[in-house]
């Protein structure tokens, strides 16, 4: 493997053309705390020092997000919409840039970073069209006695935190509809990876978002600040991706000013290969869920459950086709594998793949933390996996394929749904019937059946269970920032 050590001078101009300020009201003024250090993972390198915010800062930055919402609520939808089109305008000119930027400041390889820029920019495009279908009903009561009006508004200002795996898109998905709905917003990125949220703020301001209307917090005191904002009753609405420790954290404390709140938590997806399923495809599907962001998503396939007639092939051709996988830093050609987001969670890999080691499980290929700089883990596959190790119970949010096997369709949903999440599952079956079943069957918010990849800006995002509440993208998105008011008035024929 080869590590580039230095930045280019392309990258140099990318990293210098991001602000490394708070963006409050309007304007891009210091932290009153120091700086943030933002590492390159692939080298361990400083690649920028950005403000470090204060939670002072942030009372700042929702000051400014009161100001501005009346006036926002009541901008004209086709006007919100039209900021948000110019955005996406903007972003696909700048596409290049930003997938490099994320490749430097997260890992993941350009061709992946180019991907969610891809991916991200369409929350921006969707949600541009969904501001002027926000509806409402008119109708007359069902024993004639009024007519009724049911209308949408705005829920008022939000606050956002974004998590560092997908720096671009998990901030268009949460600015998308809240700016649509005529919410303002205060967004705290996350601390690993916080420049592509500031330079996507940036396109929102030279795209003709007014002063206010969204305002940028980095810092390192995340807790006191998020405790200190959901604590103050002019904030509305809490969005969060992330954990479900830390989800559960800011429902507790969101719940002593009853905030309306969109939580999009933990996830241990199961990946299910019956016998009639086309291996070539599960093949194709099971890397694709694996190993996209280097394993690092919540949607990441974390359970391999395949029925033990094609186990063997499948975990042959898997480990075949890992083995293969190319391994260095993002902005190499033709690099598969990029580093993890910090030596944690490398740290964290290995515990999870000696522990299913030393309890039975087979080491096909990888399983190890690989030398010099950088937080790099190989791409790795287990086989002979059991529901109760680790790696089967914990998100792995690593390059590991984990291997079960199962013998019955009985057996494969038990398994499947034998966790405390429930977000996304993956099913390969060339059974129509048996795959209607498991729609209805397995726990989850989202399924792919004979695919590897279910996110779409055209469809509602979220889990049951512990992997959160409400949904993101999709026509129902917009509804997280919207509050539904009923009115009655007289029958005017009565």
């Amino acid at each position: 493997m080869s590590v580039t050590q230095t930045t280019s001078s392309r990258e140099a101009e990318v990293l210098d053309a991001v602000h490394g300020k708070l963006f409050i009201g309007g304007e891009w003024i210091d932290g009153e705390q120091g700086t943030i250090e933002v590492r390159d993972p692939a080298t361990g390198e400083v690649i920028k020092e950005i403000a470090n915010g204060s939670v002072e800062d942030g009372v700042r930055a929702l000051d400014a997000a009161v100001a501005a919402q009346d006036a926002w609520a009541r901008t004209p939808a086709r006007v919100r919409g039209e900021i948000l089109r110019k955005a996406f305008d903007l972003l696909q000119e700048r596409k290049e840039e930003f997938a490099l930027l994320m490749t430097m400041e997260m890992g993941k390889p350009l061709a992946e970073a180019r991907g969610e820029v891809a991916y991200g920019g369409e929350f921006l495009r969707w949600f541009s069209e969904e501001a002027v279908r926000i509806d409402g009903r008119y109708s007359m009561t069902p024993e004639g006695t009024g007519q009724m009006i049911v209308t949408h508004r705005p829920v008022g200002p939000c606050f956002l935190i974004t998590p560092w795996n997908f720096p671009l898109a998990m901030a268009t998905r949460k600015l998308g509809p809240a700016l649509a709905a005529g919410c303002t917003a205060v967004v705290k990125p996350a601390t690993l990876t916080p420049l592509t949220t500031l330079a996507i703020v940036a396109l929102l301001e030279e795209a003709g978002l007014p002063k206010g209307v969204v305002n940028v917090i980095t810092t390192k005191s995340t807790g006191a600040l998020s405790e200190r904002l959901l604590a103050d009753p002019r904030l509305r609405k809490v969005s969060f991706t992330g954990s479900t420790p830390v989800g559960v954290q800011l429902l507790k404390q969101a719940a002593d000013n009853v905030l309306k709140s969109s939580m999009e938590l933990g996830g241990n997806a199961p990946f299910v290969v019956f016998e009639d399923a086309d291996l070539d495809k599960a093949v194709e599907g099971a890397l694709l869920a694996k190993f996209r962001n280097i394993g690092q998503a919540c949607t990441a396939a974390n359970r391999f459950i395949v029925h033990e007639s094609v186990a063997d092939e499948f975990s042959r051709r898997i480990g075949e086709a890992v083995k293969a996988m190319k391994i260095g830093r993002g902005t190499e050609e033709g690099v598969q594998i990029g580093p993890l987001v910090e030596d944690k969670a490398v740290d964290n890999a290995v515990r999870l793949v000696e522990s299913a080691v030393g309890d039975g499980a087979t080491l096909v290929t990888g399983g190890k933390a690989i030398e010099g700089p950088g937080s790099f883990f190989e791409p790795t596959v287990l086989d002979g996996v059991t529901a109760d190790m680790a790696v089967s119970i914990e998100e792995i949010f690593g390059p590991v394929v984990a291997i079960q096997r199962f013998s019955t369709e009985e057996d494969a949903v038990r398994l499947a749904n034998a966790t405390e999440y429930g977000l996304v599952g993956y099913v390969f079956t060339e059974d129509t019937k048996r795959g209607q079943r498991m729609i209805d069957l397995i726990d989850t918010g989202m399924m792919g059946l004979n695919v590897g990849v279910v996110s779409n800006a055209a469809g509602p995002f979220g889990g049951v269970k512990q992997s959160g509440l409400g949904r993101e993208g999709g026509a129902e998105g917009i509804h997280e920032y919207l509050e539904t008011k009923y009115t009655l008035m007289p029958n005017p024929f009565a």
